[in-house]
């Protein structure tokens, strides 16, 4: 690994010390915008056909703005994006298609092909890909097909279709490149795969998001200086020229609705938001503006490739105040220079001992994560009462979602878990995603994780915000965890910044105090989280109240809560070695962390636990006092395996005031502290022993009787990583009756085959990165405290004995074989797609999903959730720094 002081750091620090605002532009564009709660106005809050994507090319957005791989500035006021046309299609391309969640048999899904190639942390340099094909685009076909088939069938694919066979498709490369912060080169490289020539029209298009239809604010403009020229003038972003080489023009429309098409009425321009649609396919001259300006414009080009060919397209925006020489004199050289530095970056980033394949797959999960950047407005208050240019909303609306949410005031660049499929921020995954950052761009991921825990975002109660589908929704408390992280993951140089681990500190107290109050109810330290992010992994809906009133006590809800009372613990601990103050409330979570683990095992008899068949489960209360196992293997039982902390004596011993507190627990609560185990290490010679204790929710004994599930083939491991129910279940599923009614679960490795929450994620027996990463995390934590003196079966039934720590490294080692080429060149999460092991334009193209097939690990659910999948980075890391070893 080379130093870390490269030119990319350099620029990180320009931008964090504010003198050069390199951060400003970047791929803040949403992928789709239609279909999103903020643009529904709608009395019931359909928000998928309130918006749908026929609506897109023709009606103007009114929180944020789409495009096809394209960028725009940190509060989205001025765009660009290509747009396509391959000769045939009814539309030009100017977003990537996907079915609603309606249309799917498996909720929504985008229906492209693209990949995220490679970013820079300050995006002066990106690349990406988009498949497009010189047949038809089956915009229909993909519709009906899907229509057609059963939650029990596959999605239909767009490669599925045969538009790409025959290699008559174009690749089309998509860089940018920036020769200043606000100077940006780009360079569109269509390749022809094809066996014959083809067509494309190419048109690179800017255009400004659309502010004075909603608030009657100042109205930006785009106008033509010369024939491939235009001017770009913003109140706040200041003016810029937009320079397209050899266009043959340049064409200028407004972004207004086209009411006229969807409404049948007069719009409020002539030259509306589809105008370049109607202009180019169509062949309407009287549909762009003649006067050659508006607020949305795009350069023409007609390109001719042929086969096996190449064309390039340059285009070039930059402040008119930087005009000092011609766009094009060193627009080669400093794409050169960016994807040098880029790759002295991450030379600086990665081991040196990844394999060449194992890099690969590093470099594109990382593109993937900066890629996923987006702009994210969202005003709660205002989106409800409406905008005071525009008529009031419909009665309904202003109650039929997030209305307890009037403070919410969003105008940032968020981390999205996927911007097509999910281009508004999940919570629980932002947390994921900031790991595999704090690696990256430190500063990026300690703003991100205080931006949640602001008074714009945290309710005034203490609660996170889940996500736009509603923020009430409650998700795992990973949050003050992936703080904790960062801030020992981001340490410059060992030196490590305590005022954000305390600013995050101080509001995590405030969300802590949320939890117990609202969901430990009994105050008896058993907690009913409800939905928790896991959608179907139930035997019903979590998240609604049980039938005929009956309490459900939650395994995972419990541990959850454990594991941030363990994380509340150890930050606690850290700050107080500068501040003593804090040795107090390090106490206070010591002692509900032991009381936790005391009611997770003993609660009326035996907690959660199940004695007889040694593992953690649900518990339904019935009105008699009568409690009811919900006997499921699942990952509900193996999260109080993520609830550990290692308190080691360098620790205990800088904290006189919180060593004298544990001391008197330990020796006064007989009762509690029995799960506090307790070892003392021999030191080195001439040195003293050690005073080590470990704070977890497992004994020893029960931790080994729920690993032999987890290790087993037959049950929780996989080939590729820890499934998230029982393989046991796919031929005997899991029945139980309550009250006369009959409830069943059945393991399902592959897409849902519920409809609960929305029927897009499953959890019935796919492979989900966060869960095997913290179980990961566990592992090696447990492995500090017993060392070599607990060995496990791994594989149960194999024979083979390993330590904590190498069971570890066995998980991350089936975790990275998803990504990576097996012998017979294939990677398992494209499962035996011949082109991606034949076709060398295919071959090195790597998708991050949202969860995986249980037993063949194929790709499931948004194809590009590249933020907690991002994981694989650490994963990939872990496994070449001990093989090498």
């Amino acid at each position: 690994m080379v130093p870390h002081h490269t030119p990319e750091q350099i620029r990180l620090d320009e931008d964090a010390r504010r003198e050069k605002n390199w951060k400003r532009w970047g791929p803040y564009l949403s992928e789709r915008q239609w279909g999103t709660v903020r643009e529904d106005y709608s009395a019931d809050g359909d928000a998928w056909n309130s918006f749908p994507h026929e609506h897109a090319r023709s009606r103007a957005y009114r929180w944020g703005e789409d495009g096809l791989l394209g960028i725009t500035d940190r509060e989205c006021r001025m765009c660009f994006a290509p747009a396509f046309w391959n000769g045939s299609d009814p539309i030009l391309k100017e977003r990537f298609f996907g079915l609603s969640n309606p249309q799917g048999n498996h909720g929504e899904d985008v229906k492209e092909a693209y990949w995220y190639l490679d970013s820079t942390p300050t995006h002066s340099y990106m690349r990406a890909l988009y498949k497009y094909p010189h047949a038809e685009f089956p915009y229909a076909k993909l519709i009906e097909e899907n229509a057609r088939r059963t939650r029990n069938e596959r999605e239909f694919e767009i490669g599925d279709t045969g538009v790409f066979d025959g290699g008559r498709y174009f690749d089309i490369f998509i860089e940018y490149a920036k020769g200043a912060p606000e100077d940006i080169c780009i360079r569109i490289t269509i390749a022809n795969r094809g066996p014959e020539a083809a067509t494309i029209h190419v048109l690179p298009t800017l255009w400004f998001r659309n502010t004075w239809t909603w608030t009657n604010a100042a109205k930006p403009e785009l106008e033509r200086l010369n024939a491939t020229t235009l001017t770009a003038t913003h109140a706040t972003l200041g003016k810029f020229r937009f320079e397209a080489d050899g266009a043959q023009e340049l064409i200028f429309t407004e972004n207004e609705t086209n009411n006229a098409r969807l409404y049948g009425c007069a719009s409020a321009s002539p030259f509306v938001k589809d105008a370049f649609h109607e202009y180019v396919i169509a062949g309407k001259r009287d549909a762009v503006n003649p006067a050659h300006r508006g607020t949305k414009a795009a350069a023409h080009f007609a390109l001719d490739v042929p086969a096996g060919g190449e064309a390039v397209v340059r285009v070039r925006l930059r402040p008119e105040a930087d005009d000092r020489h011609g766009p094009w004199v060193d627009f080669d050289k400093i794409f050169r220079q960016r994807i040098a530095e880029a790759e002295v970056f991450y030379a600086s980033r990665l081991p040196d001992q990844l394999t060449d394949d194992q890099r690969l797959v590093v470099r594109q999960a990382y593109a993937g994560l900066l890629w996923s950047k987006q702009w994210y407005g969202y005003i709660v208050k205002q989106w409800m009462e409406g905008d005071p240019a525009m008529p009031a909303p419909p009665k309904g609306h202003t109650t039929s979602r997030n209305s307890d949410w009037p403070h919410l005031f969003n105008n940032d660049v968020i981390s999205m878990p996927d911007k097509w499929e999910y281009p508004w921020y999940a919570a629980w995954d932002l947390a994921f995603h900031m790991i595999p950052f704090a690696r990256l761009d430190r500063d990026f991921a300690k703003e991100q994780l205080q931006l949640f825990l602001r008074e714009w975002y945290m309710h005034p109660n203490g609660q996170i915000p889940a996500y736009e589908w509603n923020f009430s929704d409650v998700n795992p408390p990973v949050h003050a965890w992936a703080c904790w992280r960062t801030y020992k993951i981001s340490a410059p140089h060992g030196k490590r910044d305590t005022l954000f681990l305390e600013r995050c500190f101080q509001k995590l107290l405030l969300n802590f105090t949320w939890w117990v109050n609202r969901k430990d109810t009994k105050g008896k330290h058993i907690f009913g989280g409800g939905f928790l992010g896991l959608d179907n992994i139930g035997l019903f809906d979590r998240s609604n109240p049980l039938p005929n009133g009956r309490q459900l006590q939650q395994a995972d809800g419990t541990a959850w809560m454990a594991f941030y009372c363990a994380t509340m613990l150890s930050m606690a601990l850290e700050l107080a070695r500068t501040s003593p103050a804090y040795e107090d409330i390090a106490s206070k979570f010591f002692e509900h962390f032991v009381d936790i683990i005391d009611a997770m095992n003993n609660l009326g008899g035996d907690g959660l636990w199940h004695e007889g068949d040694g593992f953690y489960y649900d518990k339904v209360l019935v009105d008699d006092g009568t409690e009811i196992p919900l006997r499921v293997r699942s990952l509900v039982g193996i999260i109080p395996l993520l609830a550990v902390e290692v308190l080691d004596q360098e620790v205990i011993k800088a904290l006189p005031g919180f060593r004298k507190r544990m001391r008197w627990f330990v020796e006064n609560r007989k009762d509690l502290s029995r799960h506090v185990s307790y070892m003392e290490r021999a030191g080195k010679p001439g040195q003293p022993g050690e005073e080590i204790r470990l704070l977890a929710i497992p004994s020893t004994d029960r931790l080994k009787r729920v690993l032999r599930y987890v290790l087993d083939e037959s049950e929780f491991l996989s080939p590729y990583g820890i499934r998230s129910l029982s393989h046991a279940y796919l031929e005997k599923p899991y029945q139980l009756n309550i009250d006369g009614k009959d409830y069943g679960i059945q393991y399902e490795p592959s897409e849902s085959r519920t409809g609960m929450f929305g029927g897009n994620s499953n959890w019935r027996g796919p492979i989900w990165f966060p869960i095997n990463y913290l179980l990961i995390e566990a592992l090696e934590k447990y492995h500090h405290f017993y060392g070599d003196t607990v060995q496990v079966e791994c594989p149960t039934g194999s024979g083979v004995f390993m330590n904590l720590k190498q069971v570890a490294l066995e998980i991350s080692t089936r975790l990275t074989r998803l990504f990576l080429k097996g012998e017979d060149g294939h990677r398992p999460f494209y499962e035996n797609d011949p082109r991606f092991r034949d076709d060398p334009h295919w071959g090195d193209l790597v998708q991050f999903h949202e969860y995986f097939q249980g037993d063949t690990g194929r790709g499931l659910g948004a194809s590009h959730q590249t933020g907690w999948t991002a994981l694989i980075t650490r994963c990939m890391n872990m496994v070449a720094r001990v093989r090498e070893e």
